[in-house]
């Protein structure tokens, strides 16, 4: 706010385009590309694909921000009907042809609105797989997700570009629980599951879910997970870590 910068932005807007905009605003541009937004959505359908899952939906606000997460929104649908017509199957044709029930072979796209979406991740997880989103979105979505199923320490992490992929926990470095033998080391194990999954080495991902899986389901936990379960025992990251190696 204040800057010459805004304020020459402010007059550009006003004597080319006839748009009122306060002088006390800050302003900001919110570009969203064809050819970014395509990208993102071709790794989304390539990973339902390979991982055999049924959805894929678009998460957009796009009925107030029309030009740009509208367009997200109808790229997404373009690049189905132009690269996967014979994979992909939206929701108006899954209605009217097959009265709601996905066909062998098929994945459904569909859409839904950022703040409905929202809801619908807290109250029906089950509806959904895979979500393709701009940031803004995907972000606040994915941490409500974790939310749900134990919070960000079990969150895992990948940054998947066309030459090489990047995995992370999400959760940051915490520094403040370093050197104590307490944080939860699920996060960044399972993202190297994810790793794993890129590499095509699915017998070592599975052998670390399904031991990681056991131990859960064995009460044997971090402190941040034990908090939230009746009858837990907490163990030390140390210890939470040769759980899952008996159980591999």
């Amino acid at each position: 706010m204040g800057t010459a910068e805004a304020k020459k932005l402010i007059t550009l807007l006003k004597k080319e385009f006839k748009v009122n905009v306060r002088q006390d605003s800050g302003i900001g541009v919110k570009p969203i590309s064809q050819t970014g937004s395509k990208r993102l959505i071709r790794k989304a359908i390539a990973y339902a694909i390979q991982n055999k899952r049924k959805r894929v939906t678009l998460v957009h606000k796009g009925n107030i921000m029309k030009y740009t997460e509208g367009a997200f929104r109808k790229w997404g649908y373009e690049l189905a009907a132009e690269d996967y017509a014979d994979k992909i199957i939206t929701e108006e044709a899954l209605w009217e042809q097959h009265g709601g029930k996905i066909p062998d072979g098929k994945i459904l796209m569909n859409d839904r609105i950022a703040d409905i979406m929202f809801q619908h991740v807290l109250t029906r997880p089950d509806e959904f797989e895979v979500i393709a989103a701009p940031n803004l979105n995907g972000d606040y979505l994915s941490d409500a997700c974790a939310a749900q199923v134990g919070g960000v320490g079990i969150a895992p992490g990948a940054n998947i570009g066309d030459e090489i992929a990047f995995f992370e926990a999400t959760h940051g470095t915490a520094p403040s629980h370093a050197d104590k033998d307490e944080a939860n080391p699920t996060a960044l194990l399972l993202s190297g599951v994810l790793m794993f999954e890129y590499l095509s080495w699915q017998e070592a991902a599975g052998l670390i879910r399904d031991a990681l899986t056991e131990t859960v389901q064995q009460k044997r936990v971090t402190y941040d997970l034990a908090r939230q379960m009746e009858g837990a025992k907490k163990l030390s990251t140390t210890a939470f870590a040769e759980a899952i190696i008996q159980n591999m």
